[in-house]
């Protein structure tokens, strides 16, 4: 699980990591929680993944990324990625 803090909503953080995720062939989820963070779920191979969690420290142009925690979850076998509501 991926949450980042700072002004990562409204500046299409959500939309960006999709892309970057797809690239990396990386499955899961990204969303935007009540209180201005981004939380993510990221499957897929440790190197593919570590590089998505790198590319989330910098974020998309126009974002600030103040912080981004990483903590392990069970795989729930998405085949996809996708941004929730």
């Amino acid at each position: 699980m991926l949450l980042a803090s700072g002004k990562v909503q409204g500046v299409f953080y959500r939309q960006s990591l999709k892309v970057e995720a797809h690239k990396l062939g990386v499955f899961g989820w990204v969303r935007n929680l009540p209180d201005g963070r981004v939380e993510a779920l990221l499957e897929g191979k440790d190197d593919n993944i570590n590089k998505l969690v790198e590319w989330a420290r910098r974020g998309p142009a126009g974002s600030r990324v103040d912080s981004v925690k990483i903590s392990e979850c069970k795989p729930s076998g998405a085949q996809t990625f996708e941004v929730r509501y």
